[in-house]
């Protein structure tokens, strides 16, 4: 991977593209379905390089970047809380250096020379965010943090967690007072609940974390009443009167009106009491009983608070020193190699079972094969293991000194480990540049990526079939009867097949008519939705939806898309008109489609189908099939309200300014689309003018 000062411009962009993607999968995956695929650290170097490479190209910050953006939208089975101040993340601290460098920033900002600065210590648990309002001294709403804005209502829930009162205790509380804090489950907790569940022969959990989320946000109240959640104050958000003039004074408070509040939290004067703090709750760490991932350090002083404020979304005030993994030593027993749904292979070692940070390791993630040959690991090694913020296990080194004799560097696989044994080929960018991922080229000829690309398409966000999960798409692939996304409407309608299935084990006359009732249901399927089934790389959710607006027909999308593959300049420029489309997804569109199976499959799912047109914008209005550009900062509407309202109106939002656009709306900061638009003599117009012509 090439370093950030030696990326060019192009392949800036292209980073950034896929950099927000790939965050964004893992904020859904963490905060919204409580299960994580990657470890925190690999999380935190993500945002990292994504903060590196904005930093250095400023005007290439996307709308959707993820430094932009606070956890995860909420899920739909909750109604949502708007909190009454937003619920913002802290940025992460990573060593002494980045500590001091915490500490200097302060210092710098309030102007205070060699003026002591008093901060709190607070352990970060590692458990979800919430927050809860109390009225009067009453609870009357709880909320998780959400996207940060808007939450998800879990009051009902939260009501049954013991150590969250219900009315406060004592005096001097506000009128009105949102106090957050984090639900987690203590270690014996979380392994009684493990056993129960896996005596019960029920779903177990990885780990606390996604224990205590997968608790709080359960549907039914019963449920979560019988899970013994716990409960930690450390803050507030809208209040209606000021109750403490320091953090120290405010956890004091919270403690009194009926809270727990960490008892391992500290008030520290400097750097030297922030590198102590941090030195003590590392080595308390492994005898708290619960799961902390790191350190909270916050100025103390409240009014100093305020002076700092905010940058992007986090706090200057405060800020998280994470820990390093955890780590144990064991062997290398073997590596498989497992391939996805896009046809990435992903080296998995096999281990002897160790204990790391109190969960039992058997499997690490090995990354690719540039890790591999990085490490040198080879079969028999002795290694380091760490659970990189305890979620996945990963090999951080190998112990040279105990290679046995005579082993030899491991050989990647040059062929799938499918039966067809297909080429594996490396990935390039759209600069020509190699990348770090090795990918099987049968795309649906490989059995594996097929059943990983029929897993995704009846997934929630694609068609959505209940009833065809991992199982029964594995037991119908190995008879034959579905091995691409057509067979499933035609198995719907194969009574020869549906017979053989009422007599199979686990089925029967209702459970196969409500399978196919919910078939049946899913054969009218919108366009954004048909085209995220598709599983192409780089259409998402959201690109999909992208891809439907500027199409607006199934037949319209399809025909463009064979013109791409075929490299058509006219159909390429069209599509890279569209707004949040790049390089990365015209490549993978026209990659896709370039492959004659692929289009076959597509063909064949369209006979099966009704796919509803996305909906038609307006003609009627004064920028009805207009091009247009937003750029810089607006001041009286976000960027995706300003998009959604010229795509409401009948225009096509442009993410960049070619001799296609029409209108150019500027704020304060354009810079590049501004001069571009001005050279080509496009029209160009301030946010308060956009306004007035299309309220007009």
């Amino acid at each position: 991977m090439k370093t950030v000062a030696d990326l060019t411009e192009a392949e800036a962009v292209e980073e950034l593209t896929r950099l927000a993607d790939e965050i964004a999968r893992n904020d859904i995956a963490y905060f919204k379905e409580d299960a994580p695929v990657v470890s925190d650290a690999d999380y935190d170097a993500l945002k990292r390089r994504n903060a590196e490479i904005e930093a250095r190209f400023p005007h290439l910050v996307r709308e959707n970047s993820p430094s932009l953006r606070i956890g995860a939208e909420r899920s739909e089975q909750f109604a949502p809380v708007e909190h009454g101040v937003p619920m913002l993340s802290l940025d992460n601290a990573f060593s002494d250096e980045d500590t001091a460098e915490f500490d200097g920033r302060v210092r710098r900002f309030l102007r205070l020379g060699d003026e002591p600065i008093a901060y709190t210590a607070e352990p970060k648990i590692d458990g979800l965010s919430c927050s809860i309002r109390y009225e009067k001294g009453e609870l009357v709403r709880a909320a998780t943090r959400g996207d940060g804005r808007v939450g998800e209502d879990v009051t009902a829930n939260v009501r049954t967690i013991s150590e969250v009162p219900r009315r406060l205790h004592g005096a001097g509380w506000p009128g009105v007072i949102e106090v957050r804090g984090e639900v987690y489950l203590g270690h014996a907790e979380f392994a009684a609940l493990n056993e129960a569940a896996a005596a019960a022969g029920q779903k177990t959990y990885a780990n606390p974390r996604n224990a205590a989320a997968g608790s709080l946000r359960q549907i039914d109240p019963k449920v979560t009443a019988g899970r013994p959640l716990r409960f930690f104050a450390y803050a507030w958000g809208l209040i209606d009167a000021p109750f403490a003039e320091t953090q120290w004074e405010a956890l004091r408070h919270l403690k009194a009106w009926g809270f727990r509040t960490t008892p391992q939290s500290r008030c520290v004067h400097g750097l030297e009491g922030l590198l102590e703090a941090y030195r003590r709750m590392e080595a308390e760490r492994p005898h708290l009983g619960f799961d902390i991932d790191g350190v909270v350090y916050k100025v103390d002083r409240l009014d100093w608070q305020q002076r700092l404020g905010f940058v992007s979304r986090a706090p200057r005030w405060g800020i998280a020193r994470k820990f390093p993994a955890q780590q144990a030593r064991t062997v290398l027993e073997a590596i498989d190699i497992q391939v996805g749904r896009t046809g990435a292979l992903t080296p998995v070692a096999r281990l002897t079972p160790v204990t790391v940070g109190g969960v039992v390791v058997t499997n690490a993630t090995l990354h690719n094969a540039d890790e591999i040959a990085r490490l040198d690991v080879r079969l028999g090694d002795t290694v380091i293991v760490q659970r990189a913020g305890d979620v996945i296990p990963q090999i951080a080194s190998v112990v040279e000194t105990e290679r046995p004799k005579g082993s030899e560097p491991y050989e990647f696989p040059h062929l799938c480990p499918c039966p067809l044994a297909t080429e594996i080929v490396r990935e390039t960018t759209a600069s020509g540049a190699e990348t770090v991922v090795r990918r099987c080229s049968g795309e649906f000829a490989c059995p594996f990526q097929r059943i990983e690309h029929l897993r995704h398409f009846v997934s929630r966000r694609a068609f959505d079939i209940e009833g065809l999960g991992e199982k029964q798409l594995n037991a119908f692939y190995d008879k034959g009867w579905v091995r691409e996304p057509a067979d499933i409407f035609r198995l719907a309608r194969d009574e020869g097949r549906l017979a053989l299935l009422r007599d199979m084990e686990g089925y029967g006359e209702t459970s196969v008519g409500n399978l196919v009732r919910n078939i049946e249901a899913r054969r009218t399927i919108p366009l954004d939705r048909f085209i995220n089934a598709l599983g192409i790389r780089h259409i998402g959710e959201t690109t999909s939806v992208v891809l439907a607006r500027g199409y607006h027909t199934a037949a319209d999308f399809l025909a463009a898309m064979d013109k791409v593959a075929d490299r058509d300049p006219a159909a390429v420029e069209e599509l890279d008109a569209l707004d949040q489309i790049g390089e990365a997804v015209i490549e993978a569109a026209a990659a896709y489609f370039a492959e004659d199976h692929n289009r076959r499959i597509v063909q064949d799912l369209v006979a099966e189908l009704a796919i509803q047109d996305a909906e038609r914008p307006k003609t009627d209005t004064a920028v009805a099939g207009k091009t247009v550009v937003f750029t810089g900062s607006l001041e009286r509407m976000t960027r995706d309200e300003a998009k959604a309202q010229a795509e409401r109106l009948g225009a096509k939002v442009s993410g960049s300014v070619s001799k296609k656009t029409d209108l150019v709306v500027a704020g304060p900061g354009a810079g590049s689309k501004l001069k571009t638009a001005t050279e080509l003599g496009i029209q160009v117009m301030t946010e308060d003018e956009w306004l007035a012509m299309v309220d007009g």
